[in-house]
């Protein structure tokens, strides 16, 4: 009996389990951003194009891609966190919702 008494399971996560799971948290994150840097650049060539052939100097409306943009992916950023920081992952939380803070900053700033 004092054999299973030693080998209780641990609650606190592995260092390396935690580890890989934020490098692949990090990992998803750096590509949706750059998913969404795509999306952005390709609408900034478009509306470029666009302009060109316009002859009356009116105010252009505005653009509300880079919010929703950006917007979602701090959306992603921050249920991420939450799901992470509920499942025991507190350092890896944190970090998702700092750079969701930022990002939601990043988000807000612009805004037209």
């Amino acid at each position: 009996m004092a054999e299973l008494a030693d080998k209780q399971p641990s609650a606190e996560p592995n260092a390396f389990t935690a580890g890989c799971l934020l490098l692949l948290v990090l990992v998803a994150d750096a590509a949706a951003g750059l998913l969404v840097a795509i999306v952005l650049v390709a609408r900034g060539w478009n509306r470029m194009d666009a302009g060109s052939g316009r002859t009356a100097a009116g105010v252009p409306p505005p653009d509300w891609a880079p919010v929703l943009g950006f917007g979602a992916l701090a959306l992603a950023l921050g249920v991420t966190a939450v799901v992470l920081l509920r499942i025991g992952h507190q350092v890896i939380g944190a970090v998702q919702l700092t750079l969701c803070v930022f990002l939601t900053v990043h988000t807000l700033r612009p805004w037209p």
